[in-house]
């Protein structure tokens, strides 16, 4: 199976770093100020929305992307609701999360991978989780989404939580992959669409990571050095597009 994507990816995921870095070394205006502002409180209201969630996907949301997608849609998504209900209790105590990302890894990793281009037609697309599931195919950044908003809705503190672009050594490629701290600065467990197995990053030399982000910040990794920041993740388009798209879908 094919990472994420070609070479292409790999030089821009270079470019968005160095992009960012340069972004993140000027002092914005009172402007720039003020639309960061109103970005970050648009998370906080999204975040209370249940953006991503399985509990947001509507009767009417279903119906559209069985229409869509066909029938199969909806039992896909069901069946994504009703895995998300039925994760025991005891999974989301503090402590136990080594069985919930297994689970939760292992669930998302059923879809097909396809990539964008032969599935959305577009080389760049990010698909919310309900479209993932329900049009039966997603790649590696729509595998990571599906599993950090599954992991949100389940209690896991987002602070916890990094989606993380690597370069995959092995296939010369961009990849995306999602991280898991059980504390700041430790080694992090990573999940991945390529494995079931949730392994510590230590055990995955053939992920060397570029940067990462979440829903309080974007973060540019150095090598050897401490990950800087880089301000809020909505400077990422792709990401900003995907929570237009998640507020969108609340509302069939």
């Amino acid at each position: 199976m094919s990472a994420c994507s070609d070479q292409r990816v790999i030089h821009r995921a270079e470019a968005d770093r160095s992009g960012v870095a340069a972004r993140a070394s000027l002092r914005p205006g009172w402007r720039a100020r003020l639309a960061l502002f109103a970005l970050g409180a648009g998370l906080v209201l999204a975040a209370s929305q249940d953006l991503g969630f399985s509990r947001g996907v509507t009767p009417g949301l279903i119906e559209r992307y069985a229409g869509k997608f066909g029938a199969e849609a909806r039992t896909r998504l069901r069946g994504w609701q009703e895995f998300v209900r039925a994760v025991p209790a005891e999974q989301r105590l503090p402590g136990n999360e080594a069985d919930l990302l297994a689970s939760v890894n292992s669930f998302f990793n059923r879809l097909r991978f396809v990539t964008d281009l032969a599935h959305w037609g577009v080389e760049d697309y990010w698909a919310s989780p309900a479209e993932a599931l329900a049009s039966n195919g997603a790649d590696c950044e729509d595998f990571t989404i599906a599993k950090y908003f599954t992991l949100k809705e389940l209690g896991v503190p987002i602070q916890r939580l990094r989606l993380t672009y690597v370069k995959a050594v092995k296939l010369n490629q961009a990849h995306m992959v999602l991280a898991y701290y059980a504390q700041p600065n430790t080694m992090p467990l990573i999940l991945d669409n390529l494995i079931n197995e949730v392994k510590p990053a230590s055990e995955r030399p053939d992920l060397i990571p570029v940067y990462s982000f979440n829903d309080d910040d974007l973060l540019i990794v150095r090598p050897g050095q401490r990950d800087v920041s880089a301000g809020n993740a909505t400077q990422i388009r792709l990401w900003r597009d995907l929570l237009d798209k998640l507020e969108k879908e609340l509302r069939y």
